[in-house]
């Protein structure tokens, strides 16, 4: 059996999901991302890394991290339409850039696809460089479904 610390935390729900996000206030708090999620049934949904391509898998924004965020966050969602999710029903993101310094044009992007008010869990990682020549970013998500939703 696992046991819970009993230290005070934060969390929401949303009254239509089966996830939890929580927020312990014994960590610093979270900007743009939560701790943890809590999914307790659904349907788990695995979406590989998306790099800036477009439909015939040419890169788009060449040198324009801004364009390449959207162009990612636009195949993301893509990905979850054609799975019968949406962002609302992402858990975890796991984002990789080859600058930094690029933070708040990724989360300028990034916010225009989340749920702001209880975000997903996140990891953003620096790297050297992707498959795709010229490209400066790949997320990849991990988004569970609610049961009512399956067909």
């Amino acid at each position: 059996m696992l046991a819970l610390s009993s230290a005070p935390f934060a969390y929401a729900q949303k009254a239509d999901s089966s996830a939890r996000y929580v927020n312990p206030q014994n960590l610093p708090k979270p900007n743009g991302y939560s701790h943890a999620v809590e999914v307790s049934a659904g349907r788990t949904l695995y979406v590989s890394g998306q790099l800036p391509l477009d439909k015939d898998g040419n890169l788009v924004g060449n040198g324009d991290f801004a364009a390449q965020a959207g162009q990612v966050f636009a195949n993301l969602k893509t990905a979850l339409e054609a799975s019968g999710a949406t962002f609302k029903d992402v858990v975890k993101l796991n984002m990789f850039v080859t600058d930094m310094d690029q933070l708040k044009a990724l989360r300028e992007a990034r916010d225009k696809y989340i749920d702001s008010r209880n975000p997903p869990a996140s990891t953003l990682v620096e790297v050297k460089r992707f498959v795709k020549e010229g490209a400066m970013v790949e997320i990849d998500a991990i988004a569970v479904v609610p049961e009512r939703s399956l067909r």
